[in-house]
């Protein structure tokens, strides 16, 4: 097959031909459609990620066919459509038994812990509880959107951050993982104030429903981005996602919180940035809560395609641009700089 590889963090990567993949034990095969490009992708060529070993296919989030299925898989079969959560949980262990397979200690990650999605076929491990079927009403470049940015975002605004019709939510940064959290927070009948340092991005995000904006761009204190927010939303939001992952959005984020206010971390905070500097005297003053989110568990999905094919939530709108494989070596080195709003694709 062919595949996106790099063979040293940091040094170019470049499409190669590569064995095609077998399905394992209790596995399939999935000849990919279309698959996401995602910061997290960025960090892990990097070498932020130290599950990854070199030489490396990233990618992890993906919609398509199922090629072939591997010994014990009797719930799906060569020729359904489906996607994947980015997280594969082993489905035997206590945590999973829970229903919080997001977390399984036995994880395995696609584009992280294995090779992922930046070919045209990738492994999904123990497919018969992390394999999410695809309704026909929903296209293979939406499913690509939700394996990580819009689940992500919909399980950390609905089910940590347990929004509420009326609240405010202040969403920092813009990406594909913060217009998703836009789009669902207004949804759910949610007040939100966007942030970033992109005009554009923060015009995409009232597209999808943002009441206020702040522009972080004149702002180089998190203080003062915090006090925009609180000043924009009365007070403070109840409901802050740092959907970027920095330490100044971070911080921004809880100090821009009401007293009692909820914060949901989002996007990454590797440890190469060291230790964030929190306010951790208004934690504990404020009596501010914080979460972190981690993705979404298969069988979670079915409420989340629910509200897509019933024309709720469109994430669709989010997807602004697609590029071909051979495009991708170059998308994924320029992950870290600024560009066009919104969600690229990759479809093969």
């Amino acid at each position: 097959m062919r595949a996106v590889l790099f063979e040293e963090f940091g040094g170019r990567p470049e499409v190669v031909t590569v064995p095609d993949p077998v399905a394992p034990p209790g596995g399939v095969v999935v000849r990919v459609a279309a698959t996401g490009l995602c910061r997290s992708d960025w960090h892990g060529w990097r070498g932020h990620d130290p599950d990854i070993r070199v030489p490396h296919v990233p990618g992890h989030e993906f919609a398509g066919v199922v090629a072939s299925v591997g010994p014990g898989v009797t719930r799906v079969r060569a020729g359904d459509r489906v996607t994947a959560p980015f997280v594969y949980g082993c489905g035997r262990c206590p945590v999973c038994l829970a229903g919080q397979h997001q977390v399984c200690p036995h994880q395995s990650q696609p584009g992280f812990t294995r090779w992922g999605s930046f070919a045209e076929y990738v492994v999904v491990d123990n497919a018969e509880v992390n394999l999410v079927p695809l309704p026909d009403e929903v296209d293979f470049r939406v499913a690509a959107a939700l394996g990580c940015r819009f689940a992500t975002a919909f399980r950390a605004v609905v089910a940590q951050g347990r929004v509420a019709a009326g609240e405010w939510v202040a969403v920092f940064g813009c990406g594909g993982v913060g217009l998703s959290a836009v789009m669902i927070a207004a949804a759910s009948g949610a007040r939100v104030v966007a942030v970033d340092v992109s005009d554009q991005a923060l015009a995409m995000a009232r597209d999808c429903g943002a009441t206020r904006t702040v522009d972080a761009s004149d702002r180089a204190d998190p203080a003062a981005v915090a006090a925009a927010v609180r000043e924009a939303t009365g007070g403070g939001a109840h409901l802050s996602l740092d959907a970027l992952g920095s330490h100044d959005t971070c911080a921004a984020a809880l100090r821009g919180l009401r007293r009692q206010g909820r914060h949901v971390q989002v996007g990454l905070l590797p440890a190469v940035l060291g230790p964030p500097p929190l306010p951790m005297d208004l934690v504990i003053g404020h009596e501010l809560e914080i979460r972190g989110s981690h993705g979404m568990a298969a069988h979670a999905y079915p409420e989340l395609l629910g509200l897509i094919t019933g024309g709720v939530l469109e994430p669709a709108r989010l997807v602004t641009r697609s590029i071909t494989l051979d495009e991708a070596p170059e998308a994924l080195a320029t992950l870290d700089r600024p560009g066009a709003p919104g969600i690229r694709l990759i479809e093969l």
